[in-house]
């Protein structure tokens, strides 16, 4: 059997190794929700800004809830492989930074000693839009939410971010410790303001003092991440075996194209990230308005499109001539609600995402990006036709979009057989369309309901919501995705 991969030492000649010693490494980043995005994202722009410039800014790992990440890369040193696909072949690259793993639910009192401790001085986060615990409709709390009704009942043993998050500054400033600055890097518009308005509304709700204090001390940066990262599948371990000659249980995969846009303001340093090519700006909102509408919006739109019609990787939409170039059309109809962004031709932007979501050697399955939906559509695609509508777009890539979601939301193929919608929302829209006659129309009344959801701006628009129950009309009728 194949030796694991914990040291550096005897790897193939074909794997690329870090660029810095590891063994002169001091935690200085802790970052919570290891998966295979922050690993093909975050930690590899740390690599590469500790090749370039040094600096105690080694990561600790915390899972908030499983623990086969964290167990992976505590038994491989916090080493792991990154797999980088195109076309013309594969490149596997041995990431160094984390120098160990927690897994919170195991020993929450080491993950908030942890926080305390004056050595991290970042808290990052990839823990998925719904694991903060946002109410979309007012985009406070969301005090139904499981994590943050059992943290505000018990706020020194939290099981949430947030209560974490509070929790550890909490700590801090009672012992007159500098604050972390908590860098969200989870796919949500503002992502820093974001956490920020939800982590001073508990601390408001448990100690009204902390909030002050954090007011005034501590900095919430807002970015924009993006990569293509498919699960890792049996071929993801199989390939990073062979061009590394160890075995990964941590291995991943993605695309070539990377890209990090922050907001540069920390309470206590940072890696050199620009180092690493990440984009250090004053203010982020542009370039993640871009990624939101143009990027996330079509990949939505292939997702649940694709899947509803039975492809399984969004590069198998793609083959298909006429959902690529509804994908496009999408593209510049949401570049069409954007101002402009400093340094990007849109045009160019909406060609390399066309490119990129035809790679073939990138599976990303629509199944994995049509999870979460009622998270993802505010950002992706209600606000910006709100906005195309107020301008006098008839916003009709975007009903497709939305009538897309509907047909998926039934849960159900045109065979008859069921699948696990996989949102956070799930039980509430099979309430909704439960007693409801299966026609567009009546589907679409009833998932319009859905509270917080869908603004009055759409609901309220007749001719955009009888455009969304027409084409869901055909969905339900046809499956084989007629053209549009």
């Amino acid at each position: 059997m194949t030796e694991r991969l914990q040291t550096l030492s005897g790897l193939a000649p074909t794997a690329k190794l870090p660029a810095y010693d590891r063994k002169q490494l001091k935690s200085g980043i802790l970052h919570l929700g290891p998966g295979a995005f922050f690993r093909a994202h975050f930690a590899p722009f740390t690599d590469a800004a500790l090749a370039a410039e040094g600096g105690d800014w080694g990561i600790e790992v915390a899972s908030l809830r499983t623990a086969d990440v964290a167990d992976h890369l505590n038994e491989q040193d916090g080493l792991y492989t990154m797999l980088i696909r195109d076309t013309s072949g594969t490149v596997a690259q041995v990431i160094g930074p984390i120098l160990r793993a927690h897994v919170a639910t195991r020993d929450p009192a080491l993950l908030l000693d942890r926080l305390e401790d004056p050595a991290i001085r970042i808290v990052s986060l990839t823990v998925t839009e719904k694991a903060y615990g946002m109410d979309t409709a007012t985009g406070r709390l969301d005090l139904n939410h499981a994590d943050v009704a059992a943290d505000l009942a018990n706020r020194h043993a939290p099981r949430g971010v947030i209560g974490y998050l509070v929790e550890g500054l909490s700590r801090r400033r009672a012992k007159g410790v500098p604050p972390f600055t908590p860098l969200s890097c989870d796919n949500l518009p503002s992502n820093g303001a974001v956490l920020k308005r939800l982590v001073l509304d508990f601390a408001e709700r448990v100690d009204p003092p902390l909030r002050r204090w954090i007011v005034e001390n501590v900095p919430f940066p807002s970015t924009m991440v993006d990569r293509i990262t498919p699960a890792s599948t049996e071929a993801t371990y199989q390939d990073a075996e062979r061009l590394t000659g160890r075995q990964d249980l941590a291995a991943i995969e993605t695309e070539p194209f990377t890209q990090w846009v922050i907001e540069d303001h920390f309470a206590n340093g940072r890696p050199a990230w620009d180092k690493a090519g990440a984009l250090m700006v004053t203010d982020v909102s542009a370039y993640e308005k871009m990624k939101l509408r143009m990027l996330n919006g079509a990949h939505s739109l292939l997702a649940y499109l694709g899947y509803i019609g039975g492809y399984e990787f969004i590069r198998d939409v793609m083959d298909d001539a006429a959902l690529a170039a509804l994908a496009y059309r999408h593209m510049h109809a949401a570049a069409r609600t954007l101002d402009a962004v400093p340094g990007i031709d849109l045009d160019a932007y909406a060609s390399e995402l066309i490119a990129r979501f035809a790679n073939k050697a990138i599976a990303h399955r629509t199944y994995q990006i049509a999870m979460d939906g009622t998270q993802k559509l505010p950002q992706r695609l209600l606000e910006p036709a709100s906005e195309a509508l107020a301008h006098g777009d008839r916003a009709e890539t975007y009903a497709i979009a939305v009538a897309a979601w509907m047909r998926y939301a039934i849960g159900e193929h045109g065979n008859g057989e069921r699948y696990e919608l996989r949102d956070p929302r799930a039980g509430e829209i099979a309430a909704l369309i439960a007693d409801v006659p299966r026609t567009g129309l009546a589907i679409s009344a009833a998932l319009f309901t859905l509270p917080g959801l869908f603004p009055a701006a759409l609901t309220g628009h007749r001719a955009w919501t009888q455009d969304v129950a027409d084409k869901l009309e055909i969905l339900i009728q046809d499956d084989r995705l007629p053209l549009f």
